[in-house]
C-alpha cells in the first residue's frame, strides 16, 4: 500500500486560489488557534515573472486560506540567498511578496535561536525562532533545478531556515556536492514542514535555481511528505529519484519514500519533455571558482558597528544567539571565533548600524 500521497492540481497564476482549496481539502490542517509559518523560497531580490521566487499568487493564496482557518497567528517569512541577506525586507517588496503576504510578512532573521547539529560538519546552527515557535510549519518551494542538488523542491528549500552567512560557511564545509546533499537533509531534518505546496505553474529548468530557462508547467504539487513531492518532482523533470543523494538520504533518516509504489499520484504524472538539467555530479556550481570565490568570501564577514549610527543600546548583544558580541566603550564588538555568521545583530539594528566587513 502506498505510504505517502502527492496532488498534482492543474492551476495558473489567475486560478491558483482553486488549486490551493483543492489542497486544504485533500491535505486538511488543523490551524485554529496556532501559530502558522509560512516559508516561500524567497531566494534573492527579483520579478515575479523571472520565476526566481514562489509567485506572489500562490502566497497569496495560501495566506487567505489560513486566514478562513482561525490561527492564533500567521508569520510569512524567508532567509533569502547568498546574495540577498541583509536585504530581507527589500527582497519580499521587489518579488511581490510582501504584499501577497496581507500584513503577515515578518523578518525572520531578526531573532534566532542556536541549536545542535551534525558534528561531522559543525556542533551548532541558528535557525530563525520563528521556525522553532511555529506550531504548524508549511513549505511553499518552487520548481527549479540546481546546479548543485539537481532539483530544488522541499528538502532544499528549508535551507532558508538559516538565517545570515552561515549558509554560505555550511557551504564551506561541506566541502564537495556530495557532502552538502547530506547537509541540507540535517537541515531539513531540524523542523520537518507540515505541509508542502509547490508552485509548478511556471518551472525552472537549465543551470538553477536562478536560471533564465523557464517551461510553463501549469501545476500545483502539494504532499505532507517531502521525500515524496520531491520525487515527484524529480520524475516530472525526467530524473529518476535514486540517482539524487539528498532523497536517498532522507529516505535513510525514515524521512520518507522515494519508490512509486509507495506515493499515490493525486492527478496526472508525466515527464516533461526535453526539460533541461543541470550538471548532475554538482559541478555546475561547485566548480564555478566565481560562486566559491563568493561563498569564502561571505563566510570571512563578520558584523561591525557604525560610529556615526550606533546609539549603544545593546539590542544586538541582548538577541546574538552565540553571544558574540559585547558592548565596549559604547560599541558592540565581535569576537569572530564566536560568531556563527547567522547576521541576525545586522537584521534587527534599530539604527542600521550594524555593517558586514570581511575580517
Amino acid at each position: 500500500m502506498p505510504r505517502h500521497r502527492v496532488l498534482i492540481q492543474r492551476a495558473s497564476y489567475e486560478s491558483c486560489t482553486e488549486a490551493i482549496e483543492k489542497v486544504f481539502e485533500i491535505f486538511p490542517l488543523e490551524v485554529r488557534g496556532k501559530k502558522v509559518l509560512v516559508k516561500p523560497n524567497a531566494l534573492r531580490k527579483s520579478s515575479p515573472r523571472e520565476g526566481i521566487v514562489t509567485h506572489p499568487s500562490v502566497v497569496r493564496a495560501v495566506v487567505q486560506k489560513l486566514e478562513s482557518l482561525g490561527p492564533s497567528q500567521i508569520v510569512v517569512g524567508d532567509n533569502p540567498g547568498l546574495f540577498s541577506y541583509g536585504d530581507n525586507e527589500e527582497t519580499f517588496k521587489e518579488t511581490g511578496l510582501m504584499e501577497a503576504s496581507r500584513g503577515h510578512y515578518l523578518n525572520i532573521g531578526n531573532q534566532a535561536v542556536e541549536v545542535s547539529f551534525n558534528p561531522a560538519f559543525t556542533q551548532k546552527v541558528t535557525v530563525s525562532r520563528a521556525v522553532i515557535e511555529a506550531d504548524i510549519v508549511i513549505s511553499l518551494p518552487k520548481f527549479k533545478t540546481h546546479g548543485l542538488t539537481i532539483i530544488t523542491g522541499a528538502i532544499k528549500n528549508s535551507y532558508g531556515f538559516l538565517p545570515g552567512a552561515q549558509k554560505a560557511k555550511l557551504h564551506l564545509l561541506a566541502g564537495s556536492p556530495q557532502r552538502f546533499h547530506q547537509l541540507i537533509v540535517d537541515v531539513f531534518s531540524l523542523r520537518v514542514p507540515d505541509l508542502i505546496i509547490v508552485d509548478a505553474v511556471i518551472g525552472m529548468e537549465g543551470n538553477g535555481p536562478a536560471s533564465k530557462d523557464l517551461r510553463e508547467i501549469g501545476c500545483i504539487l502539494a504532499s505532507d511528505n517531502a521525500v515524496a513531492v520531491d520525487a515527484t518532482i524529480s520524475r516530472m523533470m525526467g530524473l529518476e529519484p535514486d540517482i539524487l543523494p539528498f532523497l536517498k538520504r532522507a529516505a535513510e533518516k525514515g524521512l520518507g519514500s522515494y519508490a512509486s509504489d509507495s506515493i499515490e499520484i493525486i492527478g496526472k504524472l508525466r515527464s516533461i519533455e526535453n526539460f533541461k538539467l543541470p550538471d548532475l555530479a554538482g559541478a555546475a556550481i561547485a566548480r564555478n571558482p566565481e560562486i566559491a570565490h563568493l561563498m569564502k568570501e561571505k563566510s570571512k564577514m563578520r558584523p561591525q558597528a557604525d560610529p556615526a549610527l550606533c546609539v549603544g543600546c545593546g539590542t544586538c548583544v541582548e538577541h546574538c544567539p552565540a553571544g558574540a558580541l559585547s558592548l565596549v566603550q559604547g560599541l558592540p564588538s565581535v569576537e569572530r571565533d564566536s560568531c556563527i555568521v547567522c547576521f541576525c545583530c545586522q537584521e534587527i539594528c534599530p539604527e542600521k548600524a550594524m555593517t558586514l566587513k570581511a575580517i
